[in-house]
C-alpha cells in the first residue's frame, strides 16, 4: 500500500539521547525501560524489546530515532510515549536505528 507524502508529513520522527535505562521485568517479553532527552519536546519514557543485542550500559548515552507523537500506550505499569525505531535481524531481534554521527536532541528526520 502506497501512502501520500501528507501521509508521511504526519509522522514526528526524532532523534534523542537515552538518558536512563533501567529492566522491565512485567512487561511479557523481554524488554527495557527508558528515558530518552527529545531536547525542546523534554523527556519520554519508552519501552523497548532490545534486551538481546544491548545491554543497559551500552545503551547509555547512544543517540535513537523514534517516532513521537503516537498517543501514550500502557504496557504493565508502565506507560510509553515514544517509539523507538529498529530493524528486525534474521534472528528477529530489534538492531536500532541512529544517526551517523552526533546530532542535536530533538531534530526532525525528514
Amino acid at each position: 500500500m502506497n501512502i501520500s507524502w501528507d501521509d508521511f508529513e504526519k509522522i514526528d520522527i526524532r532523534v534523542g539521547t537515552i538518558l536512563e535505562v533501567t529492566d522491565f521485568p512485567k512487561a511479557k517479553k523481554p524488554s527495557y525501560q527508558l528515558k530518552i532527552d527529545f531536547g525542546e519536546l523534554g523527556i519520554k519514557a519508552s519501552s523497548a524489546q532490545i534486551t538481546k543485542h544491548y545491554d543497559k550500559s551500552a545503551l547509555m548515552g547512544r543517540q535513537v530515532i523514534a517516532v513521537v507523537n503516537f498517543p501514550r500506550k500502557q504496557i504493565a505499569n508502565f506507560f510509553s510515549e515514544c517509539l523507538v525505531l529498529g530493524i528486525y535481524s534474521e534472528d528477529h531481534e530489534v538492531i536500532l536505528l541512529q544517526p551517523e554521527r552526533s546530532v542535536k536532541n530533538g531534530g526532525k528526520i525528514g
